[in-house]
């Protein structure tokens, strides 16, 4: 008789249940993780229902395999330029809410009076809200086109990195079992540091072979590049003392700037959603019914603190950051549950035995509840922000929406952040690559050499020598290379300026300085000998200036075309850019037959001047007329497109009496782009009204960015100068041809 592997037999099992409990989820409306959270407590060692699994240390390998697919094919939808774009109200507002979430979990296990390491782990699953189940929720609630969304999923995007922050600081809380504050700032720069170290490297590297490789590349032969990558970067992190979900984000977030990565996104959801269906399920079988009825009153607790206390912490962090008192109050009700990466943070406590048995069951129940609870949060979020709006005081309400509309206006980075941005970037890239590089060399060339070089002078002499020539244009590009933004060298021209630029002149400096001092010390002992060795570097670095520099905008230009490539391939595409500095959007309304504004022209509208908003499309029947001129009519069942912020369409929708379509809609070749004007361009020093756009490009101007500052609607008789970037709503080819 044939033998069949225990393995096998346990993947029957499981893939059946989870198979026929998910499609009953279905059918009710409930997610599909809580089925598969289900289907494991059936086929766990605490249920008899169905036949059990009895091969668990294979399964816990398969689940820890969905782990590292579940945290790449998050880093596939991450992307570092997506987490700078949401900018700082994102980030304060998840900040916040971590932070806030995390002290408020620890200081309830120390309430229940539970250990030290169980409150930490505990403040940690509490502060990480669920993706899943967010996005499922909104594709519920029909809620996808609303303004507050893309709030929402900024923040989702710096929790996940959060969350990796968390996975690696408790893991090495666990390890010392000790809070040392040091430790954990070493613990946070290290990770800080290879975490830029791998995206530059990879960035540099990966784009350039997806490349070569494209026209030989089948669907096949990707998915074993991607999955490939993958596992070698669950590797590196894992020999870098990190977990293996770090590295399987890192390689995620690397290919999510490939041209490549939309594909790799598709080939992956297959296999992802195979292996993270067998790690839910073996979240599932840990769980013990009994530990669930004998801690039903803290289960009660904790869910009552994660609903109210997500809601109250993303509800301030997002007053904090300038949002409305609106988009705050969706916030908060749409983050109030936990999901995947509490069910990973619990499962760490657990593989590295320092947390107690009843605390993942614990955290399996908050969770379940949580996905019930989250839907009807969404769907309830404006009567709650109506009740809200009630209850403060007529000048609280005042002060709020002045100071959100005070934080929207200066949002614009300015001349200064560019500067101040321009030069840490540069000094912390270039520290990055050369740590690194002196990492390589320090662990790997001594190997190398050793069979032939006997003597440890010369070994570390010789060493040394290689590792400056490979760092010399990083080196040369810290202390020499002169900037020549614009935005610099005007600042410089201003007296204000003037003293903190060369402070930060001083800064780069000395950290290249001090920096070079710090590294040689690992091959000369002797001040003597490293003072020499510091005079014949700069020496080198003078003399072969030119070379160095050469070298070094080689890779520059080399790493900004890899990590711009996706965005030039969508540009060449007619992709819209959103107008996502000043929260606008294009919403689309139909014109009621009863509507006072049915019949009137534009002009006699006026409701740029009175709500803030462009008609920049009117579509009737066949008709598409693209930026409609002022004297265009409005007539009943039209469909208009309107340019403007949340708050501004809301007010139009009341005005004319009717509500914004939820799908957001668009007809071929329109959509939002931006133009940068340049000397010698037709329209420059002519007054938005006298330069022609909408005549030569079909298009209306729908947003002005100057020096820093960002105009919504700008005025018709406001003159465009050279370095404006223009924001346009109309066709995209005839635009294009503008550029």
């Amino acid at each position: 008789m044939t033998h069949l592997p225990a393995l096998i037999q346990d993947l029957a099992i499981i893939l059946m249940t989870a198979a026929f409990v998910t499609i009953l989820c279905r059918k009710i409306g409930q997610p599909v993780v809580l089925g598969y959270i289900v289907a494991g407590l059936l086929v766990g060692p605490n249920v008899n229902l169905v036949p059990t699994v009895t091969d668990l240390p294979n399964i816990q390998i398969w689940a820890e395999i969905g782990v590292i697919f579940l945290l790449f094919s998050l880093g596939l939808e991450f992307s570092f330029k997506k987490l700078i774009k949401v900018g700082g109200s994102a980030s304060v507002t998840a900040f916040v809410e971590v932070i806030g979430m995390t002290l408020l979990g620890f200081a309830t296990g120390q309430f229940f009076g539970w250990s030290t390491m169980d409150s930490l782990f505990l403040g940690g699953i509490l502060a990480i809200s669920s993706t899943t189940i967010i996005i499922r929720a909104f594709e519920e609630a029909g809620v996808k086109g609303s303004g507050f969304v893309s709030f929402v999923f900024g923040i989702l995007i710096v929790e996940d990195l959060a969350a990796i922050l968390l996975l690696v600081l408790l893991s090495t809380v666990a390890v010392t079992n000790q809070f040392n504050g040091s430790e954990l700032l070493i613990s946070a720069g290290k990770l800080g540091f290879f975490i830029l170290l791998w995206f530059l490297g990879g960035i540099f590297l990966l784009p350039s072979l997806l490349k070569s490789i494209r026209k030989h590349a089948s669907d096949e032969m990707l998915l074993v590049v991607g999955v490939g990558f993958c596992f070698m970067m669950v590797v590196l992190s894992t020999n870098a003392g990190f977990s293996p979900a770090l590295g399987a984000f890192i390689m995620g977030s690397i290919f999510a700037e490939t041209t490549e990565a939309e594909k790799v996104e598709h080939l992956i959801t297959p296999v992802k959603d195979l292996f993270a269906a067998v790690f839910f399920v073996s979240v599932g079988m840990l769980i013990d019914p009994k530990i669930l009825l004998e801690y039903a009153g803290p289960i009660a607790i904790l869910t009552a603190i994660t609903i109210f206390g997500k809601f109250f912490t993303t509800f301030v962090g997002a007053l904090i950051s300038g949002k409305s008192l609106r988009h705050a109050t969706q916030a908060g009700m749409s983050l109030a549950q936990i999901g995947e990466f509490s069910f990973i943070i619990a499962t760490l406590g657990l593989t590295l035995k320092v947390t107690s048995d009843f605390l993942y069951p614990i955290a399996v129940g908050v969770s379940v509840v949580t996905t019930f609870t989250t839907p009807y949060l969404i769907k309830s979020s404006d009567s709650v922000y109506l009740w809200i709006e009630k209850q403060l005081p007529a000048k609280l309400r005042t002060s709020l929406k002045k100071y959100s509309d005070s934080t929207e206006k200066v949002s614009g980075r300015g001349e200064w952040k560019i500067a101040l941005w321009y030069y840490l970037s540069r000094i912390i890239t270039n520290i990055v690559m050369i740590v690194g590089i002196f990492s390589i060399t320090a662990k790997y060339l001594p190997k190398v050499l050793a069979p032939y070089v006997g003597e440890v002078f010369w070994l570390n002499t010789i060493n040394l020598c290689v590792t400056l020539i490979c760092t010399a244009p990083f080196f040369w590009a810290l202390l020499l290379k002169r900037s020549n933004k614009e935005e610099i060298k005007k600042l410089w021209l201003v007296a204000e300026f003037r003293t903190a630029l060369l402070a930060l002149e001083v800064l780069r400096v000395l950290a290249g300085i001090i920096l070079f001092g710090f590294l040689t010390e690992k091959f000369i002992t002797l001040p003597l000998a490293a003072g020499i060795t510091l005079v014949l570097a700069i020496a080198f670095l003078l003399l072969f200036s030119r070379y160095l520099r050469g070298i070094y905008f080689w890779f520059e230009k080399h790493f900004l075309t890899n990590l711009s490539e996706r965005e030039n391939q969508n540009e060449s595409v007619g992709a819209q850019i959103p107008l996502a500095p000043w929260d606008a959007r294009i919403s689309y309304f139909v014109v009621p037959p009863e509507s006072k504004i049915a019949g009137t022209r534009l002009q006699d509208l006026k409701v740029r001047e009175s709500f803030g908003v462009t008609v920049a499309l009117i579509e009737r029947g066949k008709l598409f007329i693209t930026a409609p001129g002022r004297k265009d009519r409005l007539f009943p069942n039209d469909r208009i497109g309107v340019i403007g912020t949340e708050h501004e369409i809301l007010s139009f929708a009341e005005f004319i009496k009717t509500e914004v379509l939820q799908e957001t809609g668009k007809i071929e070749n329109y959509g939002l782009h931006h133009v940068e004007i340049l000397e010698g361009m037709p329209f420059v020093h002519k007054t938005i009204r006298d330069s022609g756009l909408r005549e030569a490009a079909g298009a209306i101007v729908v947003g002005l960015e100057r020096a820093g500052e960002r105009i919504l609607n700008p005025e018709s008789m406001l003159r465009l100068e050279p370095m404006d970037i223009l924001w346009l709503a109309g066709d995209s080819q005839k635009i294009k041809q503008l550029k």
